[in-house]
């Protein structure tokens, strides 16, 4: 289908006036920062400690510690101060205003598991989406003190008061040179979908199994190539679609959809990998 250079140059102007006011109005790195820190203060002291471990989950287990609630609660504090008019979901404490242009998605700590077995592979994630865009965000893992965040143009690893580093993803083009990781083929079930894991695992050079947002942190800092996970949920997955995007990558949905409501979820270090990652696992 053709269109007139001018409708181009129309739709291109409108797209770039509404970039710049999205810029206008995302959040500086700075107050990514204070939430990082505040989410810190709660988590740190319970990490490796003897901390209750509830079970949210009848018939299963999905844990659930004090970490988890007052972070998640510092978090959300510092976000209605400064923008009251944003909503926000977070995996504990439920959603407010979650219709608003700007909404805040938290998972205060993705990887409990981890948490409560001592690993230093989980982190806080929080996410912004704008009108339905997975826009800034950032992956916070305290205990080694790495900041990956996300302002809106570009990634970038911020630690302790060494100078930031631009974040780029690794540039392997072939399913035979990609390093896979899921949380664990159990989520895959038994059917179709283990079926095609396996098929992806049989052709890649490496697959790797855990880690949880720390694979999805290392698909933007180049050193994994491709992450799958089924099942995820916004919170799991909002804060690490700009992390990875503005890295050079691309998240989708297994059916190639927009990522930001959580589902069966694919992260790839190039559009070549995201395209025959997807050819091997919809065959």
């Amino acid at each position: 289908m053709q269109h007139s250079a001018e409708i181009s140059l129309v739709s291109a102007q409108d797209f770039d006036h509404k970039a710049r006011m999205t810029r206008e109005i995302l959040p500086d790195v700075t107050f990514m920062q204070r939430l990082a820190a505040a989410a810190a203060a709660e988590t740190l002291p319970l990490f490796r400690s003897s901390a209750f471990v509830e079970n949210k989950q009848d018939g299963g287990f999905d844990p659930v510690t004090a970490a988890d609630r007052d972070a998640e609660a510092a978090i959300r504090a510092l976000i209605e101060e400064t923008y009251p008019d944003h909503g926000i979901i977070g995996e504990e404490h439920g959603a407010v205003r979650e219709t608003a242009s700007h909404v805040w998605i938290i998972d205060p700590i993705d990887g409990t598991r981890a948490f409560i077995s001592g690993l230093p592979v989980w982190g806080t994630l929080v996410g912004l989406r704008v009108d339905g865009i997975a826009t800034a965000g950032f992956m916070s893992q305290p205990f080694t003190g790495e900041f990956f965040v996300a302002d809106g143009e570009k990634s970038m690893l911020l630690r302790g008061d060494d100078a930031a580093v631009r974040l780029s993803t690794r540039k392997h083009q072939s399913i035979s040179d990609a390093t896979i990781f899921t949380t664990t083929p159990a989520l895959f079930g038994t059917g179709a979908k283990r079926d095609a894991w396996n098929r992806l695992e049989n052709e890649a050079k490496l697959a790797r199994y855990g880690c949880d947002c720390y694979a999805f942190a290392m698909v933007a800092a180049g050193f994994v190539d491709i992450v799958i996970d089924p099942g995820l949920n916004a919170y799991d997955i909002a804060a690490l679609i700009p992390l990875i995007e503005q890295a050079g990558g691309v998240v989708t949905t297994l059916d190639g959809g927009n990522a930001v409501g959580g589902g069966d979820i694919i992260a790839a270090a190039t559009p070549a990998l995201h395209e025959a990652a997807l050819d091997i696992f919809n065959r």
